[in-house]
């Protein structure tokens, strides 16, 4: 199956590939490529320079002995014996030969280093913005199915792990594979037989550590998945707090923390054992033994001189090294192929929905047409066969009971959500078939549950039109009754507010969320019983400003609220997912008995049904 295009997309000037974990990593780093080059040619040459300092640490302890030969010769004047010892000319250009190579290897290692932490920070940045962008653009359906903190230890913990599989554990890949390569090539230049047991043992480290690898990638992925388990439960627990403290359980919410707790640390505690079970050390140093004694039997037949042996013997040392960081290199490695992996699987997860860039864009009008349209999750049908039109500037309430489905079917007319059945058109135009941003800029909806952000109060005002001065944000706060409460505050619309505004009352987040609403001058609007946390006295004048704001524009009112009723158009009325009744205030409290449901609470005046098999159901237990 095809992936679909993203509902939401953010211009980028690189195109990944997401066949793998592997590939997209490397991707990534290839759009930093001319760093990346820099830093393995700065790593080959350290290494260069690095071993062949083993080499001249040779050539000066040949040059030492040397020195201290003792040679007899005849004096020529008096013919007796005269005992000579070497001068070593060579030493002091050795000497100079050794801090040289090991000052430029430095220098070498100074480049590496800054080059390949610059590739690991712009790896870490390009990750998490590659996975924000997608998460903007999954459907608001995935994000249904998704648990925020697990998200969040992605965007955090997992993104850090790529950094620290680039540096340091690409730089000890690089150091095993030359750490082993160089040296070794040295060695079979001093002499070819010398190769023979630092050959053997690599291959015998390969085959190890191939094992070791094959046994820990499965507990890396594992941790990460752990990891993000426990994270999303005490995000839960946090975002919950008010419920918590209110249950008083405490108690049960930290034994959970723990529990979840300890199996993460599980993991880590079985990623040990694998660790401690790491093999290559202990046949380095039986390879190291083997090394040397073969080298001494080869000086004793003078098939190699004391420079060599020691060249040899510095060089052969140089292995351990590459051979002890793999313990922490192949750790580092699969934790962040694993976390590279959870992320590629979100970022390549399909959506319902695409942005439609090319589709159609104009000027709403507001005419919204449902033609048996029907939607349902994946766990059965919200919506059924639901047909009906609006014209431009009417107002339409949709009302029955909790759970029926009159939220889900506004969330269709600006493609929340995709119909699974029939059509949805504005303006004669099938929703599908719209630019998604020229769509949802003309549609605003306040919803119940307001959700502000942790920003100051102007900001979340201007939030869909954020080029709006302040002359309009403070106008639009007016329109809203918000104004007043607003400058109450020290800091007025500099005021920030707490995380989804939490710090203020139901009523002020409903305000500013209707300001924010008026600024956006949109051209169709839903209302999902947006006024239930005001006061009545607040309703009143927030009603004006509505009714004014309606003027030229469609509107959907989801209420219960008899006063916001009975001056609507058309009333829709849902039971169960399906359109049982549609009409007037009038009309419909003398031909539906589920309308008359909702009224039986109020201390009014019903006329008879006039239908009769509508009179047969009860009109008792109220909405």
């Amino acid at each position: 199956m095809s992936i679909q295009p993203s509902e939401f997309t953010v211009a980028t000037s690189h195109r990944y590939n997401h066949q793998n974990a592997i590939r997209w990593i490397f991707s990534h780093i290839w759009q930093n490529r001319v760093i990346a080059i820099a830093c393995f040619s700065m790593t080959i040459a350290s290494y260069i320079f690095f071993s062949y300092a083993q080499v001249l640490i040779g050539q000066a302890a040949g040059a030492i002995i040397e020195s201290n030969v003792t040679s007899t010769v005849l004096d020529a004047e008096t013919g007796r014996a005269i005992s000579e010892t070497g001068t070593g000319n060579a030493l002091p250009a050795i000497a100079l030969g050794i801090l040289g190579v090991f000052v430029a290897s430095g220098l070498f290692d100074l480049v590496r280093s800054l080059s390949l932490e610059t590739l690991a920070q712009r790896l870490e940045a390009g990750t998490r913005e590659e996975l924000y962008i997608s998460l903007l653009g999954k459907s608001q359906t995935f994000h249904d199915r998704q648990r925020v903190g697990d998200l969040m230890a992605m965007a955090t913990d997992d993104v850090f792990q790529l950094n620290m599989l680039m540096n340091p554990g690409v730089l000890f890949v690089m150091d095993i594979i030359l750490g082993f390569a160089i040296p070794v090539l040295y060695i079979a230049m001093l002499n070819l037989e010398l190769a023979i047991v630092p050959v053997v043992f690599i291959l015998a480290y390969i085959v190890l550590v191939r094992r070791y690898s094959s046994q820990l990638n499965p507990i890396a992925y594992r941790q990460r998945e752990r990891f993000s388990k426990m994270n999303a439960a005490a995000e839960e627990t946090i975002s919950g707090i008010e419920v918590v403290k209110a249950s008083a359980q405490e108690p049960r919410e930290r034994r959970r923390f723990q529990r979840n707790a300890r199996l993460f640390r599980g993991f880590y505690v079985k990623q040990g054992f694998i660790e401690a079970r790491y093999l290559p050390l202990l046949v380095f140093g039986a390879a190291f033994g083997i090394a040397f004694w073969h080298a001494a039997t080869m000086v004793s037949a003078g098939r190699l001189d004391i420079a060599g042996l020691i060249g040899f013997v510095g060089l052969f040392n140089l292995l351990r090294f590459p051979t002890f960081i793999a313990i922490f290199c192949f750790t580092l490695i699969q934790l962040g192929i694993a976390g590279a992996d959870r992320i590629l699987k979100i970022i390549r997860a399909e959506t319902e929905l695409d942005q439609n860039i090319g589709g159609h864009t104009a000027a709403v009008n507001g005419e919204v047409v449902f033609e048996n349209v029907s939607f349902g999750y994946d766990d059965g049908s919200v919506l059924k066969d639901i047909s009906f039109r609006v014209d431009p500037g009417q107002t339409v309430a949709i009302v029955g009971q909790t759970g029926s489905g009159k939220s889900t079917l506004t969330d269709l007319i600006n493609r929340t959500y995709e119909a699974t059945k029939g059509r949805v058109l504005i303006d004669g135009v099938d929703v599908s078939e719209w630019n998604l941003t020229s769509l949802r800029s003309q549609i605003s909806k306040i919803e119940q549950d307001v959700f502000l952000f942790s920003r100051t109060i102007a900001d979340n005002i201007a939030f869909g039109k954020p080029n709006a001065t302040q002359a309009d944000i403070e106008l639009a706060a007016k329109s809203a009754q918000a104004h007043d409460f607003i400058l109450s505050f020290k800091d007025g619309y500099q005021t920030i507010v707490g995380e989804r505004g939490t710090t203020l009352s139901g009523g002020q987040r409903q305000r500013i969320a209707l300001a924010r609403a008026f600024l956006s001058d949109p051209r169709i609007l839903v209302l999902d019983d947006s006024t239930s946390a005001i006061d009545s006295a607040t309703e009143d004048e927030i009603q004006k400003a509505i009714r004014k704001m309606q003027e030229g524009r469609t509107t959907f009112l989801i209420t219960h609220r008899l006063s916001q009723i009975r001056w609507a158009d058309t009333i829709l009325v849902i039971e169960r997912g399906e359109l049982v009744a549609c009409g007037s205030h009038e009309h419909l409290l003398r031909t539906s008995s589920h309308y008359r449901r909702i009224f039986a609470r109020y201390d009014i005046e019903l006329p008879p049904l006039e239908n009769e098999l509508e009179a047969a159901i009860p009109v008792a237990n109220p909405v």
